[in-house]
């Protein structure tokens, strides 16, 4: 009997044993587990805040989208009105054309009377030196000078000289202003249709960059979708576990009650037959409970080391760092014109290029300027006005040699045409205007495309 006892405690320990000895594992088990779920969800934060990153740039592309539709719609309606007023011109300048032949007409009429006239002057005894003097004239001019040379014929038809001169005056004087006009709108129309054609490769090149922005923030999205899957899996796998051991710990339990009873009933059942072996059994039982209470004890603790490592603190998110921002060195040579380099910073990378812009109050609001306009918009901030357009802008000030440019001056640049564009010089090589591919940004003009399109043109505010 006292050897059925001694293996029936033994049993008890050994069932005790492997009772915490398997939630101990698991319990390693969920912490390495807890701690690939810690990577994944700093890995899926940090997916969170590229995606609202390229979502904030989404939605700036979008407002420079419709910005430079809206210049794109207003550009195309000049350019209609540009090419009716052409028309129209075009149809006065055919009105012309009739006007001058009847002119022209009238002209020769007044030229035969007064050959005619000549000729019955010279029948009725006139001096034959005159008649050769007015039908050997080559031309209307040397004919009104050579018959305004001779008294007799001013005085009888001083009428229809002045009506000639008068005629003529009023000739050229349309032919030149209708042409003036035309020439005018034909250099409009070429001009509006380059900076048309520049705003539509900065759309371009806008749309690009959002279809990269939506494709990267796809591809983010997916990651965090996969990340989350796995963090999912990982939190599913856990609760596995955590079930499994509770099930283990409830099965085990259960078999140390089984093996108590059957232990207090050998115990109960040798009390009644012997008295030593009775005393044995009750040493080895309470040997027993010692070994289960220290046991138990073991439990205990490996129960709380499983809850330490299965709680263990998720790392803090490191802070994104500043961006770095870059200074200009060099020095404005005056307030005015310092204040007028630095009033336009507030519109780099949040303005469009527009034709014609910059010189309403609702454009400066929006940030829609030309090149020239940019100019005078920027001076007039430092309290200086300027006219704005390129050409006024080369007599704004003196010039200077290129070598001698300092922050403040203007400089130009041979785009579409001669002296199409102009910035305000900012030092280091760098100016400052309203590009049509960019709208108001700092260009480098001593490499690329604008180092090669500077014309050496420095004009100094004064």
């Amino acid at each position: 009997m006292k050897k059925k006892l001694i293996i029936l405690n033994t049993t008890i320990m050994l069932g005790l044993g492997s009772a915490f000895a398997i939630p101990s594992v698991k319990a390693e088990s969920i912490s390495d587990i807890q701690s690939q779920r810690t990577g994944l969800q700093s890995d899926i934060s940090e997916a969170e805040q590229v995606i609202q990153e390229l979502k904030k740039e989404q939605t700036k592309m979008n407002a420079q989208i419709a910005q430079i539709e809206s210049a794109m719609k207003e550009n195309d309606q000049k350019i209609k009105d540009t090419k009716q007023e052409i028309r129209d011109t075009e149809k006065d300048i055919d009105s012309l054309k009739k006007e001058i032949k009847a002119l022209e007409e009238r002209i020769a009429k007044r030229e035969e009377v007064l050959k005619e006239r000549a000729l019955s002057f010279q029948e009725s005894g006139g001096d034959v030196e005159y008649l050769e003097v007015v039908l050997g004239s080559k031309s209307f001019g040397e004919f009104v000078n050579r018959v305004g040379a001779v008294a007799t014929i001013v005085e009888a038809d001083q009428q229809i000289l002045s009506e000639q001169e008068a005629d003529k005056a009023d000739l050229e004087k349309k032919q030149a202003t209708v042409e003036k006009k035309l020439q005018s709108l034909k250099d409009m129309e070429v001009e509006l249709k380059g900076m048309q054609s520049q705003i539509k490769d900065q759309k371009a090149e806008t749309v690009n960059m959002k279809a990269k922005i939506e494709k990267k923030e796809s591809e983010t999205e997916a990651l965090k979708q996969s990340l989350e899957n796995k963090d999912a899996g990982l939190e599913a796998q856990i609760a596995s576990i955590r079930e499994n051991i509770k099930k283990e710990e409830e099965r085990k339990a259960s078999e140390k009650a089984d093996l108590d009873r059957a232990a207090e009933e050998v115990n109960s059942s040798n009390a009644s037959s012997e008295e030593p072996s009775s005393s044995s059994s009750e040493e080895s039982s309470s040997s027993s409970k010692a070994e289960s209470s220290a046991s138990g004890s073991s439990k205990g603790e490996s129960l709380s080391n499983s809850s330490k490592n299965s709680s263990a603190d998720k790392p803090a998110a490191a802070s994104k760092p500043e961006a770095s921002k870059t200074e200009t060195s060099s020095k404005p040579s005056s307030a005015n014109t310092g204040s007028a380099i630095t009033a336009g910073y507030k519109y780099i990378g949040n303005s469009t290029y527009k034709f014609g812009g910059g010189r309403t109050a609702s454009d400066i609001a929006n940030g829609l300027f030309d090149c020239s306009g940019f100019v005078a918009w920027a001076y007039k901030q430092a309290g200086v006005n300027l006219p704005a357009s390129t050409d006024a802008l080369k007599s704004a000030g003196r010039q200077v040699s290129s070598s001698q440019k300092q922050p403040g001056d203007l400089v130009f640049f041979n785009t579409y045409k001669t002296d199409g564009h102009v910035g305000i010089y900012v030092g280091g090589g760098k100016f400052i205007g309203s590009q049509s591919s960019t709208g108001v940004a700092i260009a480098n003009m001593e490499s690329g495309y604008w180092a090669d399109v500077f014309n050496g043109r420095v004009v100094r505010v004064n």
